[in-house]
């Protein structure tokens, strides 16, 4: 499957990259400068040029899927924030909508369904995920929301715990483990217009989402 990747240079991206190469996608990372093609051709994967910021529909031609995986960070201000994870994302919505392209997978975060509670300088980050998920719930898309905890640069385990809403937000989860599960989540119809959340765990990953 020829999936796009907005975020491709990022932490969670470079590995997502490697990891569908190596299930046998053709993955196509989003970048916005060619600094960035040598990463993401050493993982497997080829390159496009778009900006989030900008117009970047020519990034979704051709394409099968779309992985979004970009995100501002909680330090990088409102301003940002909401350019990037929320109008950014839902630009990537709608253009996927327009193109026909049916499956998008949304990296969002444990919080987001409530930002209220979250600490005062998370909460534009929070709320900017909240409303690009609620925009994604909304479309006739076959989505899936992930909303990982805490993230860690740890080697992955390749064992998570997932639910819907995980009692114990505790603990965390190394990158290479989001990425793992992205790539497992791709094709599974299980996950299919789902949103859970993902930790640390015992689980497999296949065992974790079957359990869903």
């Amino acid at each position: 499957m020829k999936v796009l990747v907005i975020g491709a240079n990022g932490q969670v991206g470079t590995h997502l990259i490697k990891s569908l190469a190596e299930r046998g996608h053709e993955p196509v990372g989003m970048i916005r400068n060619t600094d960035q093609v040598k990463a993401i051709e050493d993982a497997g994967g080829k390159t496009v040029l778009g900006d989030l910021e900008k117009d970047f529909s020519q990034a979704l031609y051709g394409c099968e899927a779309v992985i979004f995986a970009a995100g501002s960070g909680p330090h990088t201000g409102a301003d940002k924030t909401i350019m990037i994870d929320q109008e950014g994302a839902i630009k990537a919505i709608d253009e996927a909508k327009q193109q026909g392209i049916k499956r998008f997978v949304m990296l969002s975060t444990v919080g987001s369904d409530d930002p209220e509670k979250g600490p005062d300088n998370m909460k534009p980050y929070l709320y900017a995920k909240k409303r690009a998920d609620e925009h994604l719930k909304a479309t006739n898309l076959n989505y899936t929301i992930l909303r990982p905890g805490s993230l860690s640069n740890d080697p992955g385990t390749g064992q998570i715990r997932a639910a819907e809403s995980l009692e114990d937000k505790s603990g965390q989860i190394p990158r290479e483990d989001v990425a793992a599960v992205l790539t497992e989540i791709l094709e599974n119809e299980n996950t299919y217009h789902r949103t859970f959340e993902i930790l640390n765990g015992d689980l497999s990953i296949s065992d974790a989402l079957g359990q869903l």
